[in-house]
């Protein structure tokens, strides 16, 4: 079975090596991906993708590019002769391209479709408190992530899990689905299922505007909110009209004097021995690694240490 797989970052890289480890029916034709990254220092050589550099390891061909929809691509494509072509973590293929593969294209999906389709689906999950999630597979069309469904695997999310430590996870997960897919179209054993669009959700792209913390939401929430975006993007908030980013934190037993605490609004900081707490609409936050802006992250202690503010109440906002 000749394969094109296409993809560009870390979370695509265990299934390519998946493939390319499994049955000797599958042969990886060309790998397709991004560009090169430049570098910040201009003498610095540009930043390969890590499915390029995965597929320099495997000794299959690559193929970099900016612009899916250009019309010599899909030609490309065409001469390659794809039995099937492997998506993860890619762009939107027209159907000019997928419908090069003799028997389909496939998408590797961080969710348990329909649920979460978009460009952030494990970030979402973990956002609005899931605690299952998983991967699916299924075949292209031309609504974005709407094809018929093919195999899923569920998988409980961590109580404290960040999305960068799901998104690992999933994507070992995913190597084995692809694996398994693969298998049942080469058998002629893979059935397509409809997905229900009753059950439909969104993970949008995350935006500076959409990853701002929001202090009067409950404690449970904000915590959710934050690991959903650790390490990256990392939410945000502002301190002394600086952008502060916030990667991990945790519901805390901390309480102020009743009457004291009474008078504060959500956002409002105080500390206790080098730990850092911000109040919320139900309760404390304790902020556990952060990083002001123009500076490196730092744990609440040392940001503590080195803490100063010209309000007599000081809050994130």
């Amino acid at each position: 079975m000749r394969i094109i797989f296409m993809g560009t970052p870390d979370f695509a890289v265990p299934s390519l090596r998946a493939i390319a480890e499994a049955d000797k029916d599958f042969e990886i034709v060309l790998v397709v991906t991004g560009r090169d990254k430049p570098r910040r220092s201009k003498r610095s050589e540009p930043m390969p993708t890590p499915v390029k550099n995965a597929a320099r390891e495997l000794g299959v061909p690559v193929l970099e590019i900016d612009d899916v929809k250009e019309p010599r691509f899909a030609g490309t494509v065409a001469r390659y002769h794809p039995d099937v072509i492997v998506v993860a973590a890619f762009r939107i293929l027209p159907p000019s391209v997928f419908e090069q593969a003799r028997y389909g294209a496939f998408n590797l999906h961080a969710s348990l479709l329909p649920r979460y389709r978009g460009a952030a689906p494990v970030n979402w999950a973990i956002i609005n408190g899931e605690r299952e999630t998983g991967v699916t597979t299924f075949f292209l069309q031309k609504s974005v992530d709407a094809g018929n469904l093919i195999l899923q695997e569920k998988t409980v999310v961590g109580r404290e899990e960040t999305a960068g430590e799901l998104a690992e996870r999933l994507s070992v997960i995913g190597a084995g689905t692809v694996v398994k897919t693969l298998e049942l179209i080469r058998d002629g054993k893979a059935v397509a299922m409809p997905q229900d669009e009753s059950l439909v959700t969104k993970a949008p792209k995350l935006t500076t505007e959409n990853t701002r913390i929001d202090w009067a939401e409950p404690v449970d929430a904000i915590c959710d909110f934050i690991r959903g975006l650790s390490p990256k993007p990392a939410a945000w908030t502002v301190f002394n009209h600086r952008k502060v980013k916030i990667f991990k934190a945790v519901p805390a037993r901390f309480h102020l004097p009743e009457q004291e605490e009474q008078t504060l609004v959500p956002g409002t900081i105080a500390t206790d021995a080098d730990r850092l707490f911000v109040l919320g609409l139900d309760g404390w936050t304790e902020i556990l690694f952060l990083q002001m802006e123009g500076k490196r992250r730092m744990s609440a202690a040392e940001f503590c240490r080195g803490f100063r503010c010209e309000e007599q109440c000081p809050s994130f906002s």
